[in-house]
């Protein structure tokens, strides 16, 4: 936000600093973001087991953190799964009982959902990708239009001051 207001009001105000400020900030930050494409892309395999073991750590905390208890048992009635791989990663994880969101039906007998969370939620983002990748592209062209503008402007300004002296 900070950053939109500067060349904001660089181009108002026609001011060389702030346009040049602006542009800094939006390079550092575009270069930042495909930094990240690139560590996620190589890096992919270790973070996904990074998540599954930092998912099973929550498990831990499910009786004592609330809003961790509510994402749990929303997770696993959305996807209709149990469990980071399968339900028994809730006994092995907490000295408790499986939560009632791991049960197919209300019965008495609790039939557990054999399908892993982590599978589907992963299944579910990758059916979802185009959405996700179509997003973050018309971002970046966003980004690069601002650095291109502010650098055009930025010429024009410094080419008008060197005409008026």
């Amino acid at each position: 936000m900070v950053t939109g207001f500067l060349g904001c009001l660089g181009a108002l105000k026609e001011q060389k600093c702030l346009l040049m400020t602006f542009f800094v900030i939006l390079l550092f930050l575009v270069l930042i973001e495909l930094a990240l494409i690139l560590v996620l892309s190589v890096y992919h395999e270790e973070l996904d087991k990074k998540a599954k073991d930092d998912l099973r750590k929550g498990m831990k905390n499910y009786n004592t953190n609330k809003g961790l208890k509510k994402s749990w048992d929303n997770m696993q009635r959305i996807f209709k799964c149990c469990g980071v791989s399968n339900h028994t990663d809730w006994h092995n994880e907490t000295s408790s009982k499986k939560p009632d969101s791991c049960c197919r039906d209300n019965s008495e007998s609790c039939h557990y959902w054999e399908e892993p969370c982590y599978e589907k939620a992963k299944d579910w983002l990758l059916a979802n990708i185009t959405s996700v990748l179509g997003f973050g592209v018309c971002i970046g062209v966003v980004q690069i239009l601002a650095l291109v503008f502010s650098m055009l402007m930025y010429c024009q300004i410094v080419r008008a001051e060197k005409y008026m002296d």
